[in-house]
């Protein structure tokens, strides 16, 4: 079961209606042994665009997961794109199976979210951003009646340079500012976060998305980021450091309005079950 983290009492937060809770016990950070596959017409390994041909493994207590779940929703592909949630018996047996048929005898841990093969048994890549790409890129109808376009070809540097940024300054740093052992550590952190969520404060005075108008893939990685620090890391914080966090109006208003979106509505916070 996962542990249980209590909320911080005085700020406001972000995002109000979803408890905190701590991770899964299934591993969710990526590993020096990644499976790295990619889907694609000219891929080595096979791996061409089905219908109905992938399946993916996720935890409902982890945010890469998700991320996944998201844009699997963004795009409509839930009846393409099979979904397995974990923890459970027959779910683990099966994500075990699908990692043993890929590397023999392999003993690693149970990694995901994790694209699999249904028509091999194998898996295709436990790699966060190439499966990502991949839903988009490759599965998803981008620019079909009524669906976003995740990763338009103009956007993409873009897209990618904000994804780092959200993933070093604001979800690395926002660790590092409520665990971080040395005061120090901590005091630096924090700085780095609160710099950037400032800098993504203002980019929203200039248009309803993370990079303008649309939303895409941007916008996934960012709403993602800031629910799961506002359920996991901000009541970890002190309560001066967790009032910084939550002065960002315009963050606070991105994130309640995303909720509203049919894609988005209902997901629960990243450590929430």
């Amino acid at each position: 079961m996962p542990e249980t983290i209590p909320r911080a009492s005085a700020p406001a937060a972000l995002l109000d209606r979803w408890p905190a809770q701590a991770g899964p016990l299934i591993a969710t950070r990526p590993r020096p042994d990644d499976f790295s596959s990619r889907i694609g017409v000219d891929v080595a390994g096979g791996f061409y665009p089905a219908p109905h041909r992938y399946q993916v493994f996720l935890s409902r207590g982890c945010p890469r997961s998700l991320r996944v779940s998201l844009t699997l929703d963004l795009l409509r592909l839930g009846d393409s794109v099979t979904t397995v949630f974990l923890p459970s018996p027959a779910a683990t047996g099966s994500l075990r199976g699908a990692y043993e048929a890929t590397r023999h005898r392999y003993d690693g841990p149970l990694t995901v979210p994790a694209l699999c093969d249904r028509w091999s048994g194998r898996v295709v890549s436990n790699h966060t951003p190439d499966i990502l790409r991949d839903l988009a890129d490759h599965l998803g109808d981008q620019g079909g009646a009524g669906l976003p376009r995740l990763r338009p070809r103009a956007l993409a540097a873009d897209i990618d340079a904000l994804g780092e940024l959200i993933d070093t300054r604001i979800v690395q740093a926002a660790r590092r500012a409520a665990t971080d052992r040395a005061p120090q550590g901590r005091a630096e952190a924090l700085e780095t976060l609160l710099g950037a969520l400032d800098q993504l404060d203002g980019r929203l005075a200039g248009g309803p998305y993370a990079l303008g108008d649309e939303l895409t893939a941007a916008d996934v990685d960012l709403w993602v980021a800031l629910v799961h620090l506002d359920a996991v890391d901000r009541p970890r914080l002190t309560a001066d450091a967790a009032r910084l966090v939550s002065r960002h109006d315009r963050l606070r208003s991105y994130v309640r309005r995303l909720g509203d979106h049919p894609a988005f509505r209902g997901h629960h916070a990243p450590a929430a079950r």
